[in-house]
């Protein structure tokens, strides 16, 4: 009977530890997809506003986006 409860006790930690490694694991790899993604839309935002002709605005006192004065053709 001790045998009994000792082997279902080990097998309720092997499938308790192994489904929270799974977890980590793929947390982790959700986590780290979604930081590549940010990184790569920064890179791609940067690029794009060192492009000519991108035009930076500043927001007026009445909430109203405006060129900056020196944007201005």
């Amino acid at each position: 009977m001790l045998l009994r409860i000792l082997l279902f006790v080990g097998l309720g930690l092997l499938i308790y530890f192994g489904i929270r490694r799974i977890w980590k694991d793929w947390t982790n790899k959700f986590n780290h997809d979604a930081e590549e993604a940010k990184r790569v839309a920064r890179e791609r935002d940067r690029a794009e506003r060192a492009k000519p002709g991108v035009i930076d605005l500043k927001r007026g006192e009445d909430g109203t986006y405006r060129p900056k004065d020196g944007d201005r053709d």
